[in-house]
């Protein structure tokens, strides 16, 4: 019974087992089915990672060049400095490099030394280091072998550095990199995929262990560069609108930076563009000592953040990311628009009494203060006497319907779209409750806010016939051997006005430039057409509770077929003028003084002009006295003889140098008389006349600039600071203004 019972156990035992090997062996069969089918590719990528150590190498980034190929922002070659500490034999052999390597690369030592105990063949130590710091490394290393016999630890690698040739010229536009060269402002950000390229690999066999294996059984995957950019901005016209912006934030005490805008005028391509007050691209984190004294000031737990608003702010492109009051340089599309509809011509009359009503709200014009009224005008008159009554009353016949038809057409209600970061958004009355009063201020640019870079694109539109063009930095992208990627072609986004009407909104502004509000952003030999503005700071008082405003002058060269437009404003001017024919309209002409000459604009000069025109000097030196004084005489200037020579060796101007006709060139006949000099007098304040006087009396010679063929014209500067001790003979620029608290 017993026996039989064991053996039905067992055979049911023997079945148990068979199924469960057959169950056993078909999950097995069917997980290496799955295995091979389905997750082959999976785990084939698992095993090689955990066979090869992955790292990314550094590409080189991308070039940006001006629109004439001069190099504004490049990668240099530098290098890294990477240890092998697997290679490490024991604790000594890490003490000493760790302590080596901190003398030479000014780390903690025991930084170095947590580093030396990784059981890797790839650790950085520091990146971006010069070839003074390299040569240092290389010594070191030969050091190692030689007296400690501790080879294969310490590695050097390619690495790149971003140097920017020109230090702080354009420094808002093209922005700056990080520790690990990603954009973090301006162009740098903006294109930061174009420029960044493809990184390289270093892959790395591991073992066992997850270690990684000797350099041998590595693989250098090359970095792809970066492509390049070509800028529409142009040094020279770059560097002449920031020297002379920074002079007028000098001149002016101009509080909260200034903003100059050059653009070519058909095709939107901007030339320069200065937010000045700005920042060293190489050393972009480091506030001014003023700032930074002014941050230490503040409790401990202040200065973190008042530090990054500080740095904000420095970094910050007012170009387009600020909006301001345009002001008067706005009349110019109020009459515009008006001229445009067919609602006003040059014949029609405006009345100023030195104010107009509204709505029951009495709004005053710019002249009120100090000469009651302009009276009755026409249109021309009005814009040149930029009268707000009469802005006023063109914005009534206009209506607000039409009005913000216009203010859209011209593109002050969107972004212009240029290819900068953080461009503002208009600042504009709520459209369902605008109001006649509203409109009355809108009319001559007051109580809304726009972006510099949407208001010269505005004028350049009535500048080109009508035509409003997408404004742009960036003229091309090349690839690194410069074949080129992509060009930026002219856009035009749409006609806001007829030729018929720009031609007479341009003469109007033509005439201005010469005799009316704008006269002191004439320049002689060039037809220029412009307009001032002084816009109220509405939501900005000063310490003392009285009002600021922001100085702005904007024109356009020549005045018909013009080129290109230029827009100068200050922020909050307190040296005492404030109006933009006071303040921005010099600064506009000093710039286009010499912006016109370098872009070969054909000159118009007046007879006047002509007669005043500065004449070349010629070589004197070699000559006999005699030889040279009659050779400078008919070259139309006056000599001064010094010393007891016979022969000229040197004189003063230089040859080559611009001097008025008729102005002193002093002629030196040995080396002791060349010692001999003058001092430099005070030439503010005067009449040109006088300013001629006054040199000629100390044997200088005056170079002028600005407005000075009118009765009211008074020089505001001069190059030269008096008191200083000059060569006789020596140019000083006195820069002219007319007077009068014109807007």
């Amino acid at each position: 019974m017993a026996q039989g019972v064991n053996q039905k156990f067992n055979k049911r035992a023997s079945i148990l087992l068979i199924i469960i090997l057959v169950l056993g062996f078909g999950a097995a069969m069917f997980r290496l089915g799955f295995l091979q089918l389905v997750s082959a590719g999976d785990l084939q990528k698992r095993s090689v990672d955990q066979q090869l150590s992955d790292t990314e190498l550094s590409a080189k980034r991308g070039t940006i060049y001006d629109t004439n190929g001069k190099i504004l922002a490049a990668s240099a070659s530098v290098w890294k400095v990477v240890l092998a500490p697997v290679y490490f034999e024991d604790d000594t052999e890490r003490r000493i490099v760790a302590k080596g390597l901190a003398e030479i690369l000014e780390l903690k030592e025991e930084d170095i030394y947590e580093k030396t105990q990784q059981q890797s063949y790839y650790v950085e130590v520091k990146r971006q280091i010069e070839s003074d710091v390299r040569e240092k490394v290389i010594e070191f290393i030969d050091e190692l072998a030689e007296e400690h016999e501790i080879y294969s630890t310490v590695y050097l690698l390619d690495d790149y550095k971003r140097y920017y040739p020109y230090g702080s010229l354009a420094s808002s536009v093209i922005g700056f990199t990080g520790a690990d060269e990603q954009g973090l402002a301006g162009l740098e950000y903006q294109y930061d995929e174009v420029l960044t390229g493809e990184p390289g690999r270093l892959v790395t066999a591991v073992d066992a262990r997850g270690i990684a294996m000797p350099f041998e059984y590595s693989q250098n995957i090359p970095a792809g560069d970066g492509s390049n950019l070509v800028l529409t901005i142009d040094e020279t016209i770059q560097s002449i609108a920031e020297k002379y912006m920074l002079q007028g934030i000098e001149d002016n005490a101009v509080f909260n930076r200034g903003v100059c805008i050059i653009m070519d005028v058909n095709t939107g391509a901007v030339r320069a563009m200065a937010s000045v007050g700005g920042f060293d691209l190489n050393d972009p984190f480091t506030l001014s000592k003023e700032k930074e004294a002014e941050i230490q000031k503040l409790p401990e737990d202040k200065r973190a953040d008042a530090r990054y608003e500080a740095l904000s702010n420095m970094w910050r492109n007012k170009a387009v990311s600020d909006t301001y009051y345009p002001g008067s340089v706005f009349k110019m599309c109020t009459a515009a628009m008006a001229l445009e509809e067919g609602l006003i011509t040059e014949e029609s009359t405006f009345t100023c009494h030195g104010y107009y009503t509204v709505a029951g709200v009495e709004l005053g014009c710019h002249v009120r203060d100090y000469a009651g009224s302009h009276g009755t005008q026409k249109l021309r008159e009005a814009i040149k006497n930029s009268c707000n009554p009469a802005l006023m009353q063109i914005g009534e016949l206009l209506g607000i319907d039409l009005f913000n038809q216009y203010y859209d057409a011209f593109g002050f209600s969107e972004r212009t779209g240029i290819d900068l970061p953080g461009e503002a958004d208009d600042i504009y009355f709520d459209r369902d409750t605008m109001g006649e009063v509203h409109l009355a201020t809108a009319s001559f640019g007051q109580n809304f806010a726009i972006t510099p870079i949407q208001m010269a694109t505005a004028v350049a539109s009535i500048a080109n016939g009508g035509y409003l063009v997408q404004p742009h930095m960036v003229e091309q992208i090349t690839d690194s051997e410069g074949n080129v990627i992509s060009t930026t072609s002219t856009e035009v986004k749409r006609q806001v006005l007829s030729k018929e009407t720009t031609a007479i909104v341009c003469d109007i502004l033509e005439e201005n430039a010469v005799s009316g509000s704008g006269s002191n952003g004439y320049v002689a030999g060039y037809r220029v057409a412009g307009k001032t503005g002084t816009s109220e700071k509405k939501v900005d008082l000063n310490e003392d509770g009285v009002q600021d405003y922001i100085a702005s002058f904007c024109g356009f060269a020549p005045a018909e077929n013009a080129e290109v437009v230029c827009l100068v404003f200050f922020d909050t001017p307190t040296g005492g003028a404030y109006y933009g024919s006071q303040v921005a309209a010099p600064v506009f002409a000093q710039i286009m003084s010499e912006v016109l000459p370098y872009l070969e604009v054909a000159t118009q000069y007046t007879e006047e002009e002509l007669a005043e025109l500065d004449t070349t000097t010629d070589t004197y030196i070699g000559l006999s006295v005699d030889e040279a004084v009659t050779a400078a005489e008919n070259n139309g200037f006056t000599t001064w003889v010094k010393g007891e020579g016979d022969t000229i060796v040197a004189q003063m101007p230089e040859a080559g140098t611009k001097i008025p006709q008729g102005g002193n060139v002093v002629l030196y006949t040995d080396t002791e008389s060349i010692k001999d000099t003058t001092t430099v007098p005070n030439l503010v304040g005067y009449n040109v006349s006088d300013v001629i006087y006054f040199a000629s009396y100390y044997n200088l010679n005056v170079s002028i600039s600005g407005m000075s063929n009118s009765a009211t014209s008074t020089s505001y500067s001069q190059s030269i600071p008096e008191g200083t001790q000059v060569s006789p003979g020596t140019v000083i620029t006195v820069n002219f203004s007319a007077s009068g608290g014109t807007d």
